[in-house]
């Protein structure tokens, strides 16, 4: 009779788990992906519709075409990414920087200029001369 007693207060102690109670990891994990395939759904859909793929040079479709784009770059003088790091180096960055925050403050934020390509210092590409 202790054996019976004694399996009772075993089998009692136990909870009982649903299915989902045992398999909840497996089930985050399931959600977190599938939340993941979504916003990726919508993401690539909202960079298709708004005309950025085309604008993306770097995908191998657009490979033939990368080499046509312009490069504007004459009046942009880019600062060193190696080098020492000493008085001269950083009077350099400032001058560089104090240029182009001149040019970006030059804009005025509140009219419709701002997204005028001409402000955004983008040029029309110049075909190549044949």
């Amino acid at each position: 009779m202790d054996e019976n007693i004694q399996t009772e207060v075993v089998s009692t102690a136990q909870p009982v788990l649903s299915f989902w109670d045992q398999h909840r990891y497996l089930l985050l994990i399931a959600v977190s992906i599938a939340i993941a395939m979504f916003l990726v759904t919508i993401s690539m859909a909202l960079y298709n519709s708004s005309g950025a793929a085309q604008l993306d040079l770097s995908r191998p479709g657009y490979s033939t075409v990368t080499s046509q784009a312009v490069k504007n770059d004459s009046n942009f003088a880019n600062y060193p990414d190696t080098g020492t790091l000493d008085k001269s180096s950083i009077d350099q960055f400032r001058s560089l920087y104090n240029a182009q925050a001149v040019s970006a403050k030059a804009v005025d934020a509140f009219s419709g200029d701002p997204l005028d390509p001409a402000a955004l210092e983008i040029s029309a590409p110049v075909a190549p001369a044949q």
